[in-house]
């Protein structure tokens, strides 16, 4: 075991390691953007079907959230980290075949095993962070362990953007000149240009779940089964009688689908809006929109100081929900430059929906989290209703109306938790 050097330094290092994760998942998150166009590009796909990209991820957070809570319920946080981890790393070793085979379903198959090891980690290290400290700073702890989540999701971008795309996009009168043998072998190097970096987080997440194995965590991570509960079923009933808790799942639901969304599309908006905007410029955009995410996470931790988590929360989500009515309605480099500010006011929502859900729960934290984290389910519905209101109209601009609507909602879930704890 990894020596913990008395207690202080026990809880540093589990809490350094535990903060890593947020980075990990944000990134493995953050490459489905550049997957996205890519296959796209390599596997001649529409809006819809491209975007099944996100409907294949999230729906592996929603099948497996709630076996996570079990998982970790009865076996701990640590050891459903390192369970999400040895998923995390197998998943992305899968691409090294599917790259192979060049079959998209084989990658959207990967995809999903990626996703059902983030959610263990997701469903262990968010409630894990908002107890370890006193209730009332619970919103405020979790977004500074969440701040450096945009961290990996820029690590994501730039990996994506230079190891991925390849800068190359074939117009259908090019492609119809190539020859069927020429786009064949092009489609088949633009497929396995994901091989080579999949496998090297393939082995640097396992790598992690090794160290994490052998360092020694504070007793909260061990073992912990809140055998009083009763039966699985009990639990999620009492769940169910919360209403407040029902608006912190539904909320983060929306919340999940728009900045799924927002960012899925980001580089299809851009090049759409501007045309002629090169793929890799339109990925530098969303490297700019990241950046502003993470500086909203500080800023929003900062500013929970002297102004309440809630409040701060349904003004950001009114800001944005403008913004992305701009970029819906206006377009041009008006709604380019609207798209990328919603970022910064998208980055205090997950861990202030999160916390302000679980708040009260008690022994129920555990499995309230693990709905919690279905909720991001919301990524794949509300992309993939993009994708289909892009396809249907012809504009990939009309598709913002849906995240717009979205943030409307979390609104709502705001002010009446806020009304809730007056």
């Amino acid at each position: 075991m990894v020596a913990d050097g008395g207690r202080g330094n026990k809880g540093g290092l589990a809490m350094g390691l535990i903060v890593s994760l947020f980075f990990l998942w944000g990134m493995a998150n953050n490459l489905n953007d550049v997957l996205i166009p890519h296959f796209r590009k390599a596997f001649a796909l529409s809006d819809l079907a491209s975007g099944l990209v996100q409907s294949a991820f999230y729906l592996g957070y929603f099948l497996v959230a709630i076996p996570a809570a079990l998982f970790m319920q009865r076996y701990g946080y640590k050891n459903a980290v390192i369970f999400g981890l040895g998923l995390y790393g197998a998943g992305a070793l899968l691409f090294v075949p599917a790259a192979h085979a060049q079959s998209y379903l084989f990658f959207l198959a990967a995809l999903f095993v990626i996703a059902g090891g983030l959610a263990f980690l997701e469903t262990a290290a968010n409630p894990m962070v908002a107890s370890l400290g006193p209730a009332e700073d619970a919103e405020r702890r979790l977004n500074f362990a969440q701040a450096f989540n945009p961290l990996g999701s820029i690590a994501g971008i730039v990996i994506g953007s230079t190891f991925i795309l390849s800068g190359i996009e074939r117009t259908p009168e090019e492609l119809a000149a190539m020859g069927p043998a020429a786009v064949e072998a092009w489609r088949a190097q633009e497929a396995a240009a994901v091989r080579t970096p999949y496998l090297i987080i393939g082995l640097g997440v396992l790598f992690w779940a090794l160290l994490i194995a052998l360092t020694r965590f504070p007793a909260v991570a061990g073992r912990s089964r809140e055998s009083h509960l009763g039966s699985g079923g009990g639990a999620f009933r009492q769940l169910f009688r919360r209403p407040l808790y029902l608006s912190g799942v539904f909320a983060q639901f929306c919340y999940v689908g728009a900045q799924v969304g927002l960012w899925s599309y980001t580089i299809r908006y851009v090049q759409a809006e501007l045309p002629g905007t090169p793929e890799k410029r339109a990925a530098d955009l969303l490297i700019v929109a990241l950046v502003l995410f993470m500086a909203g996470r500080f800023t929003g931790t900062m500013l929970m100081k002297r102004t309440d988590p809630l409040r701060l929360l349904a003004w950001f989500a009114a800001i944005n929900a403008a913004l992305v009515l701009v970029a819906a309605v206006v377009g041009g480099m008006a709604g380019v430059v609207a798209l990328t500010l919603a970022s910064f006011f998208m980055s205090i929502m997950f861990p202030t929906i999160f916390a302000a859900s679980l708040r009260g729960l008690g022994p129920l934290t555990k499995l309230g989290s693990s709905l919690i984290v279905m909720a991001i389910i919301g990524g794949a519905v509300l992309t993939a209703a993009m994708g289909l209101l892009s396809d249907l109209t012809g504009t990939i601009r009309l598709a913002m109306l849906v995240p717009s609507a979205a943030f409307v909602a979390v609104i709502l879930f705001a002010r009446k938790s806020a009304g809730a704890a007056a």
